[in-house]
């Protein structure tokens, strides 16, 4: 069981739907899920709790009510603009932490996208490894539109691994709206499902992946992100030094006894 004290939690809630899988759910419903300081410094907090949570194997991450994220609340603009330098400079690499952290996280991340996700919404569905999507979904790179470049969050490195350089660009650019069935053309997310279904999809492969090795699937994760921009040589050192400490392991053998005795393998991750 994933154990977290969820009372310092005010602007999301968690939950275990299925042994391994941790279900966080941002809050704001009445102010669309967008994101003040105090959802800065949750989303910071998050992954640093689940770094040694050794039952944990799949996070998924999705909004309450009609909207994902739609972005930073303006409401609280104004404590920003009233911010020093250095203030604000300290505050930028608390919410550049907070992806960065979640990116990093050594399980799988799935974001369940419902309505809007703008702004630092769109970061942090792009923070995650898988994007699902219901029909509603809307995505926003609305920075131009407040002054600000797509340059923040992890947004202008993410955008164009996903969907191209050019593409990135007319977003950007643009600051359009981008709706659920261009974005599963254009790779920006993995399948849209009906809205009513979108988080039993997300759990359905969230099941899937926990029926796999942990390991591997860790192991699997780190190579993916390490050779995105990695020399074909390098990759390939990285790959064969994963493989390696995964023979190592005991889940390749009780893979191997499972499929002789024609039985589901049981996977430690040891």
């Amino acid at each position: 069981m994933i154990e977290i004290d969820t009372a310092q939690f005010e602007t999301m809630t968690l939950g275990e739907p299925a042994p391994g899988v941790l279900l966080a759910t941002l809050n704001r419903p009445d102010r669309l899920n967008s994101m003040s300081l105090r959802m800065f410094d949750e989303l910071f907090l998050l992954p640093s709790l689940l770094r040694d949570q050794d039952e944990l194997r799949v996070l998924i991450i999705t909004g309450a009510g009609k909207a994902f994220c739609a972005g930073f609340d303006l409401d609280e603009i104004g404590r920003l603009a009233g911010m020093g330098g250095r203030e604000f400079l300290k505050f930028q690499e608390l919410a550049t932490g907070a992806m960065a952290g979640i990116r990093g996280l050594r399980v799988p991340v799935i974001a369940a996208v419902n309505g809007a996700a703008a702004g630092g919404g769109l970061a942090l569905a792009l923070a995650a490894d898988i994007r699902l999507a219901s029909p509603t979904a809307r995505f926003n790179a609305a920075f131009v539109k407040v002054g600000l470049s797509i340059g923040d969050l992890g947004t202008s490195w993410h955008l164009p691994r996903l969907i191209g350089p050019g593409r990135a660009a007319e977003v950007a650019y643009t600051a359009r709206f981008v709706d659920a069935e261009e974005a599963e053309r254009i790779g920006l997310v993995n399948h849209v499902h009906l809205a009513e279904t979108l988080l039993a999809e997300a759990l359905t492969m969230a099941t899937q992946i926990c029926s796999n090795s942990p390991a591997g699937v860790q192991l699997s994760k780190r190579a993916l992100q390490a050779n995105v921009d990695t020399p074909f040589t390098a990759a390939i050192e990285l790959e064969n030094r994963g493989q390696a400490l995964l023979t190592r392991g005991e889940d390749m053998t009780e893979a191997l006894e499972a499929f002789k005795e024609h039985r589901v393998p049981v996977f430690t991750g040891r």
